[in-house]
């Protein structure tokens, strides 16, 4: 019987010279569907008529059955192309537009296995992407993935440029970018953008990153690129049951640099919120008990320099209150800080704060002065030990009001503490048996969606720290507001090395491709431990614009804000963080960036403008504002002497309209400037 159906399948099977072709709504991108004599599957994509990724391979390697690659056979498609738009509860943009044509092919072998999936295609206006979908079925019930053969084959990669960190090493994602030809890219992370010599732009990414291991880009020669799935220590790096789907690989393309940053194509590959009412997930500026810890003026653990203590912590909520500010983060106010906390996290209580920290008095100064709470869950890696205690310690957080948690991982890579499959608990109270797995690997991703889940059902918004990657999953979980996954501010306290003056530039045409950066700005006296920081204040400035978060800190410390000009507060306090409309104007990685966006509920606009090691000219059209309105521009720039005195910050007003244009010169050494544009009443 096994037999017939094969020969039946063989026979109704689509021809692979046949070709199927999608392209996208605007006609630019093509993306075709070719085959072998071996009935092997590949994608291959074209821009404008010319070669854009050459024939690429599909498939997959399993543990435990034969591979998933040969005897492929199209036995139907379907087709569909969509038009819509759909509103962000909070976010860059009010309103985001889903312009899509798809394309969905049902593949089975012709073998007498006879497994089943679906290639799902869908081709945009700024790119490409596609995943594979599993039915239930007799012969495939529980995918062990030990590869995804999936390529990337760059067809113009020689002489093309690429900006990208590695993967797989000790720090996670916290590596300074990259700047290589193509085909000097080694094992890498994503998103991953390239510059073909032909002057296209593309990000290579992954979206919706749920129950699997995250995708890095294994390099294999002349611009060919490998789906890397992260390992796991317990086997494959994937097992999953059918019914199931992968993330999406993501192929953005543009014409320039900014039209990368201004997609919402991670975000349109995403599943609609799940959570339902999402009105308590408030976008928030505030203050923290946090840099002093990483100047070392203050610590995280008990003792004379313990900084979260109850007076510390009512001084900062007035500070923050007297500010404008909305939340206050407090960092060490818990049991397990003392000692090698780094070491193994199993000492951490998340219900239970340190003698000299009093929870219910703070929390009941901090709404008498209407400042939220913003918790912290330290885990050193633990997860063990946090998944444990997630409940007791979420609920702790809601009896006292807490209403966002920044949690953190900090643990070397391949350092993830999980619980193993043998039941039960030694005397210690530790799982029996333990895996230690990587941050992207497939049980981060189950992890974090547990916390997500837990944190919503006591209303309480999460902000996740040396984290899995950003693949829009803030779409379908709308409390997920931000995150870090890359070098920090703290970077640059630190120094050995700092972040350099490139790196915000890069960020906003690399790692922001993928979602909001909890970056901490604003450090306005420029001044780390012992050393300077590579910024002008006018770029600590616009950093609350040029890197997107609906979380912003006011990262410095009080008396460095008292010391600091007026009109640098005037900016800090007034500029928001929830917007209507966001536009890159212009920029490149490591050069500079220009961005523009629109309050949310407003009429006012503000701009943002990082520069890298050397100065920029640009001069940019403010075509973004009302035709027939006049508007008050305010313009916080670099001094005629940034260069050599970085504080030097000149202020500068006038009336403007959309058919102005406003040049700018940004100070080499990371150089800035920023803008508000009010309409004229």
């Amino acid at each position: 019987m096994r037999l017939i159906l094969a020969l039946l399948l063989a026979l109704l099977a689509l021809p692979l010279h046949a070709e199927p072709l999608l392209r996208s709504p605007d006609g630019r991108t093509e993306v075709r569907i070719t085959g072998d004599g071996d009935g092997r599957l590949y994608w291959q994509a074209s821009r404008d008529g010319r070669p854009l990724i050459s024939a690429s391979p599909l498939g997959f390697i399993l543990a435990d059955a034969p591979k998933l690659e040969r005897k492929l056979a199209i036995t139907g498609e379907a087709r569909a192309s969509r038009d819509s738009r759909w509103d962000q509860p909070w976010g860059e943009r009010a309103q985001v537009r889903d312009h899509h044509n798809e394309l969905v092919l049902h593949i089975a072998e012709t073998s007498l296995l006879h497994r089943r999936f679906d290639l799902v295609i869908r081709l945009f206006d700024d790119g490409i992407a596609l995943r594979y979908a599993f039915p239930e079925q007799p012969n495939l019930k529980t995918l062990r993935i030990v590869a995804e053969l999936t390529e990337f084959r760059i067809a113009d990669a020689t002489a093309g440029r690429a900006w990208w960190i590695p993967a797989l090493e000790w720090n996670r994602e916290e590596y300074l970018y990259r700047a290589t030809g193509i085909t000097e890219v080694g094992l890498a992370q994503t998103p991953m953008t390239m510059q073909t010599a032909r002057g296209t732009w593309l990000s290579i990414h992954e979206a919706a990153l749920i129950d699997y291991a995250g995708m890095n880009l294994q390099p294999a020669g002349n611009g060919i690129f490998r789906a890397a799935l992260t390992p796991s220590a317990s086997g494959p790096p994937v097992v999953v049951a059918a019914p199931f789907a992968t993330p999406w690989r993501v192929v953005m393309i543009g014409d320039t640099a900014p039209a990368l940053a201004n997609s919402s194509l991670i975000l349109n590959l995403n599943e609609p919120n799940r959570l339902g009412d999402v009105s308590w997930v408030r976008p928030c500026k505030y203050a923290g008990i946090w840099w002093s810890m990483h100047l070392d003026t203050e610590s995280w653990s008990t003792g004379p320099k313990h900084g979260a203590t109850t007076a510390n912590a009512v001084k900062m909520i007035d500070w923050a209150a007297a500010n404008g500010l909305c939340g206050l983060l407090i960092e060490g106010w818990n049991k397990g800080w003392d000692g090698d906390w780094f070491a193994n996290g199993w000492d951490f209580r998340f219900d239970q704060p340190t003698p000299d920290f009093d929870m219910a008095a703070v929390a009941a100064h901090a709404r008498k002065r209407r400042i939220g709470l913003i918790g912290h869950h330290e885990t050193s890696g633990n997860l063990a030990n946090y998944e444990a205690q997630l409940d007791a310690g979420m609920a702790f957080y809601a009896r006292h009001g807490v209403t966002m948690v920044k949690t953190g991982y900090v643990a070397d890579a391949g350092g993830l503490q999980v619980a193993g499959s043998q039941p039960g608990i030694d005397m210690n109270g530790q799982p029996r048996t333990l895996t230690y797995e990587w941050h992207e690997g497939q049980a981060s991703a189950r992890h974090h969606i547990r916390v997500l889940e837990a944190a919503a059902a006591r209303r309480i918004a999460v902000n996740a720290h040396e984290p899995i990657k950003d693949t829009g999953l803030r779409r379908t979980f709308p409390n997920w507001v931000s995150r870090e996954g890359a070098r920090g501010m703290e970077f640059n306290a630190w120094g050995n090395p700092d972040n350099g003056p490139e790196h915000e530039a890069t960020l906003a045409f690399t790692r922001l491709l993928a979602g909001p950066m909890d970056y901490t700005p604003g450090i306005v006296s420029l001044q780390g431990r012992g050393q300077k920081i590579p910024s002008t204040l006018a770029k600590q400035l616009a950093l609350y614009v040029t890197i997107y978060s609906p979380l912003q800190m006011v990262a410095d410390l009080p008396e460095n804000y008292a010391k600091a000009p007026r009109a640098a507060m005037d900016f800090i306090r007034a500029v928001p963080v929830d917007w209507q409309e966001s536009i890159t104007l212009a920029g490149e990685p490591g050069s500079h960036v220009v961005t523009v966006r629109q309050r949310r509920g407003g009429d006012d606009w503000w701009l943002g403008a990082a520069g890298g090691k050397a100065a920029v000219a640009t001069e940019l059209p403010l075509d973004f504002l009302t035709p027939g309105t006049r508007y008050r521009l305010t313009l916080w720039r670099d001094g005629s002497t940034a260069e050599t005195n970085p504080q030097d910050l000149a202020v500068e007003t006038r009336i403007v309209t959309s058919t102005d244009r406003l040049a700018l010169r940004l100070a080499g050494g990371g150089g800035g400037a920023a803008a508000r544009f009010e309409p004229v009443k």
